[in-house]
């Protein structure tokens, strides 16, 4: 695959000038760089994410955990008879 030279950049910078104008170029220069750090930003926040996950703990007894499953099981009860209507 041929390689992009500086008169093919050229030509699609003016193409994109022709198509913008030049009042919104700017702006949309600043869109997408605000775009692409909202991007990195969102790829560095899983890891975070896993990181906090890895070392937390939590502890239930087993009382709660049997109420916890009884209350899910009830509200999949209700949301099965309610579609079904």
């Amino acid at each position: 695959m041929p390689s992009i030279g500086a008169p093919e950049l050229i030509i699609i910078l003016l193409i994109v000038l022709l198509v913008f104008g030049s009042t919104k170029l700017p702006k949309l220069a600043r869109s997408l760089g605000e775009a692409q750090k909202e991007f990195k930003k969102g790829q560095d926040e899983p890891a975070e994410i896993e990181a906090k996950k890895s070392t937390e703990t939590v502890t239930m007894t087993q009382a709660e955990l049997d109420a916890l499953i009884a209350e899910r099981e009830a509200k999949a009860r209700r949301e099965a008879g309610s579609s079904s209507d």
